[in-house]
């Protein structure tokens, strides 16, 4: 067969074989007009040295393979010469994985120091431990300040709004009851293994949201004695994502997400801008006959203020 037919089944280029003849790896009888004449042991070899490429071994390597298979052995690899190759590309493979590894874990260092740059907060101070625990609120974290953005929401009313939770029903915001509702609104929670937005301990009241939850959680039957009737987490994160939340930290009350963050439109409330998203920023809403009767903004530190909450709701009770 000619080198177009034999490229076509093998699954390769033209320009491959010719190479692959340049190393020795074929060799095709010649015809007597001079055309280099293919056959079906040559496709056969052609379609290994591919097979071994998209495991990562050269072509320059492939050779012990197709002696094996010239030798009249059923498959490439059931020669001794063939798993030193094996063995050889593994270890290859190792130092270029090792060698990854160190650039990456000096990329990571560098960009931590990078994002902690003019922040109070230091991960060499800190510890690798804290980047990781979601549920601990580092020392030094920039304090927000009240900037008035939330100033206009008490009073008014709760939004003909529903919204997705983790229970797999929907909420309506003015539909809450006549009773007290606790909703603390977040901006995202970190998850085990994924990486929070850079610069995020040096955003003022990012960090914290998993420890926030995990107050909610502790003092969830403290609230409800206190006069709340329920109480909701909120962020524009998918319902999904907070489900593995709910599930994970074993809270005791629903999430809610609002995603298209139709909050900003109905309510007008404060966001942030960080790595290309727009998060809400951290506050709380008491719903009280569908009307916002108190606000807590802006929230620091999150780790305590399910608390705070808490003492409202007792020197103001019903």
């Amino acid at each position: 067969m000619q080198i177009s037919e034999l490229a076509r089944r093998a699954g390769v280029t033209t320009k491959a074989v010719r190479y692959y003849e340049s190393l020795g790896l074929l060799m095709p009888r010649r015809l007597a007009n001079g055309y280099r004449d293919y056959d079906e042991h040559d496709v056969r070899l052609t379609r290994e040295i591919r097979a071994l490429g998209s495991l990562g071994i050269p072509v320059e390597r492939t050779r012990p393979f197709l002696e094996c298979l010239t030798a009249g052995h059923r498959h490439a690899d059931d020669c001794p010469a063939s798993l030193a190759g094996y063995r050889d590309t593994i270890d290859d493979l190792t130092q270029r994985i090792e060698g990854l590894t160190a650039r990456r874990a000096a990329l990571v260092a560098y960009l931590r120091q990078a994002a902690h740059r003019g922040s109070r907060v230091s991960p060499a101070d800190e510890g690798e431990d804290l980047m990781t625990d979601f549920t601990r609120v580092p020392a030094g974290l920039p304090v927000p300040e009240d900037d008035g953005a939330a100033a206009h929401l008490p009073g008014m009313k709760a939004p003909h709004l529903e919204l997705q939770d983790t229970g797999g029903t929907s909420v309506r915001l003015d539909a809450l009851g006549a009773g007290r509702t606790v909703i603390y609104i977040y901006p995202l929670t970190g998850r085990p293994g994924v990486d929070l937005p850079e610069g995020w301990d040096s955003i003022p009241g990012a960090r914290g949201c998993t420890p926030e939850a995990c107050g909610f959680r502790d003092h969830y039957q403290d609230l409800l004695a206190a006069g709340a009737d329920g109480v909701f987490g909120l962020s524009g994160q998918e319902t999904d994502y907070q489900r593995e939340v709910v599930e994970r930290l074993r809270l005791p009350f629903r999430m809610l997400s609002d995603p298209a963050r139709s909050l900003v439109q109905e309510l007008g409330l404060p966001t942030f801008e960080t790595s290309g998203l727009t998060l809400y920023k951290r506050l709380t809403l008491i719903i009280r006959d569908g009307v916002i009767e108190h606000v807590f903004y802006p929230v620091f530190p999150p780790n305590e203020h399910a608390g705070q909450v808490l003492a409202w709701l007792r020197d103001n009770p019903l």
